[in-house]
């Protein structure tokens, strides 16, 4: 059932399919619904543009939610409970991306399983979390410079704390793929003992010989389709930061082939916005 639908949308408007996973997380953590409800209301106020928020992760009516899609855009848990990864749903969404339909992954919902869903990221958005070679640490990247892509406009250099994944898996030579957000991860990213998220013998050379990584990233499909992984977005309060959101707002516009402003998505979020619509947790 949808949340929330746009005013009355016309034939012209690019559709946007906002997927929210279930309640996860202590409260202000994995705000799924809240972050796509103000996700949203943001591009609703852009001219073209009428979007849609599910709950649960998954629509009751996968036919209708995504009949003309533009782009999905997937907020939700990862692993072996990611929504695309049960029932038959790798194959529905696989028949939007051959019809060149963008995929927009945010933070946890980057991680399908290495047995199920991986080989479809790695074609999809061009990269994915994976078990015992990326990691989930807590850190403070400084994004400075930014490179020049749609997703950029508008957005300054910004330094945020966030549950920031890296050393991600991308295709090889990580062809077609575009860094949006490096930076090189503190020595303290690696203050944890080996585990499936924590840290690997791999990372640790890598950020011990100070590799710059790669937490959000576009990429081009040979089908005509586009895709974007942003690992941010634990801390539902970050989506109160301008430069932030709009990078994210900017990314989904590009994904669903809508023209992005020069100076990015104007959108202002108060306080008040952000306790709407919270998970009871």
């Amino acid at each position: 059932m949808a949340l929330a639908t746009a005013l009355a949308a016309t034939a012209g408007d690019a559709k946007i399919v906002f997927l929210a996973g279930p309640p996860s997380h202590g409260p202000g953590d994995h705000e799924h619904r809240a972050g796509c409800l103000l996700l949203k209301a943001c591009l609703d106020k852009v001219p073209g543009v009428a979007s849609e928020v599910y709950s649960n992760g998954w629509p009751q009516n996968p036919e209708a939610a995504f009949a003309g899609a533009a782009t999905v855009v997937i907020y939700s848990d990862g692993g072996g409970g990611h929504p695309f990864l049960r029932d038959d749903r790798l194959r529905t969404i696989a028949e939007l991306m051959k019809n060149g339909v963008g995929l927009v992954c945010l933070h946890y919902a980057v991680e399908p399983t290495k047995e199920a869903g991986e080989k479809e990221f790695l074609d999809w958005i061009g990269g994915c979390f994976e078990t015992d070679w990326s990691v989930n640490p807590t850190w403070s990247p400084d994004f400075k410079p930014l490179p020049t892509h749609a997703s950029t406009r508008g957005v300054n250099p910004f330094k945020i704390n966030d549950e920031w994944y890296f050393h991600m898996r991308f295709r090889d030579g990580i062809k077609g793929v575009l860094p949006i957000l490096s930076a090189v991860p503190p020595e303290s990213t690696m203050s944890r003992s080996d585990g499936p998220h924590e840290g690997n013998p791999a990372v640790r050379e890598a950020v011990k010989g100070g590799e710059p990584q790669i937490v959000a990233w576009a990429c081009e499909r040979p089908d005509g389709g586009r895709g974007f992984g942003f690992t941010g977005g634990h801390f539902h309060g970050n989506w109160g930061k301008d430069d932030f959101r709009k990078l994210v707002l900017n990314a989904i516009l590009w994904t669903a082939k809508v023209e992005v402003p020069a100076a990015g998505i104007e959108s202002k979020v108060t306080e008040e916005d952000l306790k709407r619509n919270l998970d009871r947790k």
